[in-house]
């Protein structure tokens, strides 16, 4: 019974075949009633049966000629048996050239075209089997994808909502911490500032009582008739008083240094004037330097009959009553002496040797803490400690929670299932470049030789079309191009049984465009069903 079913049904065909007009697919040979008068399929004028396929062109639709090249905007359907039906252009009806694979449409024998129909057919079919082969393996990894995304997703969400209970606990454990330090640090910090402005007074005394003698020092050597003053006639001797550079140090300038007075005893001369003329003041033995490198007429000889003046002894300064030194201080001037003279050796090395500094100024440190405040800071310490702790706990879980966030505000597909590739950079050479793509980050490229990676975009969204956004990705804002826009990459994607980069190009200045292949973008395959069928178009 079967086998009879299936023989009048082939016969139906070929008969319904045979009755067809040339150039008709069967979906349409019921439009098409030999005998009877022809509607124009879209234009709707009606024609007799004897106008169709008759060569000349009498709907404007044209649907009246579907087997002659007659009407330009005709078409005409290959049967194409073997493989699949298809229409082209009426226009390449018998004209030498074979479009349809079984040689249908030259007809009139002026070029004789082979069936070529089962050849394309195989090909198609086996191309198709390797595709739908490929979809299958790549959709049983998509799978897995998709239950490893659901499953991160779950569990980054599980964990965010932990982390941001925790976060308060953490949060109020530091506050607490930080108040017991405030509280302990307080008397650390007005015992060490204590023991500091000591300390500092300590150093400011020395400073003084060092200036003092430093003053001493120059107060003898500036008091050339020993008369316990120095009076202007002998600021007049020294050319670093010269203010107007004129080569002589005129009275009123001698005397401007001496706070406008004719003279000053030592204890004025250490209160005031010494501060003023510290800086300017040049010892004996480096004002006789200046004195040589000028011309012999603008030196001052110091005596009248040209001979040098002696080097002056330094007496013992005097007190500031007016008194002098005790005997008992013989001791110390002594000392003073040897310093002055251990200063003016190293003067007399010359300008470009660096002056020491005093003795023991480079040991003065600050003396350890007292005992009482060392138990303050070991204190604090211990506070301090607990609080870094307690405040790197909290720092870490907000580093976590805005990791976790970034994680699940990213769109990794409607299952999930991109969210395999994060993480993850793929590189791709060709003959001058190495290009990366780093999903859901950023591509980049640079020399094949070696050189600075180019920034070739940051992940922007997905860029397919409406009906199916994840096709393709984008990734913008990247380096900027000299005198152009800033870089992007547009990245097509393509089902495959691994994740590779599979091609890269710019088709546009700036504009790269990459191929990248994931079992992410397979789609379940239609399940094998028999046999191939003749379809139409």
């Amino acid at each position: 019974m079967f086998y009879k079913l299936l023989l009048i049904l082939s016969l139906s065909f070929f008969a319904q075949a045979a009755e067809r007009p040339r150039g008709v697919s069967s979906a349409k040979a019921s439009f098409y009633q030999p005998g009877k008068d022809f509607k124009c399929l879209t234009s709707g004028e009606t024609v007799p049966w004897e106008f169709v396929n008759d060569d000349y062109c009498d709907c404007k639709d044209g649907t009246d000629e579907p087997g002659t090249s007659a009407c330009a905007n005709g078409f005409f359907f290959c049967e194409n048996r073997g493989h699949r039906g298809s229409y082209i252009i009426s226009s390449r009806v018998n004209d030498g050239i074979c479009d349809c694979c079984d040689g249908s449409d030259e007809f009139d024998e002026k070029i004789k075209c082979g069936n070529t129909c089962d050849e394309i057919g195989r090909k198609e079919r086996e191309e198709r089997e390797a595709f739908r082969q490929l979809q299958e393996q790549g959709y049983k990894i998509k799978q897995e994808y998709m239950q490893q995304g659901k499953r991160a997703k779950d569990e980054k969400r599980a964990r965010l909502s932990e982390l941001e209970k925790q976060m308060a606990e953490l949060t109020a454990a530091r506050d607490e911490i930080q108040t017991r330090k405030d509280e302990v640090e307080a008397p650390e910090t007005e015992a060490k500032e204590r023991h500091q402005k000591a300390w500092e007074e300590l150093k400011a005394a020395r400073q003084a009582e060092k200036d003092r003698v430093k003053a001493a020092h120059a107060f003898a050597e500036l008091d050339a008739n020993r008369d316990n003053v120095v009076d202007y006639p002998e600021m007049q001797k020294h050319l670093e008083f010269d203010i107007d550079s004129d080569g002589t140090v005129s009275v009123e300038e001698a005397r401007e240094y001496l706070d406008d007075s004719d003279g000053v005893d030592l204890a004025k001369f250490q209160d005031k004037i010494w501060t003023n003329i510290k800086d300017i003041y040049k010892p004996p033995a480096e004002a006789q330097e200046t004195k040589e490198a000028l011309p012999d007429e603008d030196v001052a000889t110091g005596s009248q009959d040209g001979t040098p003046t002696p080097k002056p002894v330094i007496p013992p300064p005097r007190q500031p009553d007016g008194s002098d030194f005790d005997e008992d201080d013989e001791e110390d001037e002594e000392d003073d002496r040897d310093y002055y003279e251990a200063e003016e050796d190293e003067e007399d090395r010359g300008e470009d040797s660096a002056k020491p500094k005093e003795a023991g100024e480079e040991e003065e440190k600050m003396p350890p803490y007292d005992e009482e405040t060392q138990k303050l800071i070991e204190a604090a310490d211990v506070v301090r400690k607990e609080y870094d702790e307690a405040a790197d706990k909290v720092k870490d879980a907000e580093n976590e929670v805005n990791g976790l966030k970034k994680y699940l505000e990213v769109d990794y597909g409607p299952d999930e299932e991109f969210s395999a590739l994060r993480d993850q950079c793929f590189e791709l050479t060709d003959r001058e470049y190495t290009y990366k793509l780093c999903a859901f980050d950023k591509s980049s490229q640079r020399p094949k030789a070696g050189g600075i990676e180019t920034s070739l975009g940051k992940w922007g969204h997905w860029y397919g079309p409406e009906e199916d956004k994840y096709d393709a990705m984008k990734y913008e804002n990247g380096q900027s191009c000299w005198n152009g826009p800033s870089r992007s990459t547009h990245v097509n994607l393509h089902c495959g049984v691994e994740n590779k980069l599979t091609g890269a190009s710019e088709p546009s200045r700036c504009e790269y465009q990459f191929e990248f292949t994931t079992p992410a973008r397979c789609k379940q395959p239609e399940p094998v069903t028999g046999q191939h069928q003749h379809t139409e178009l």
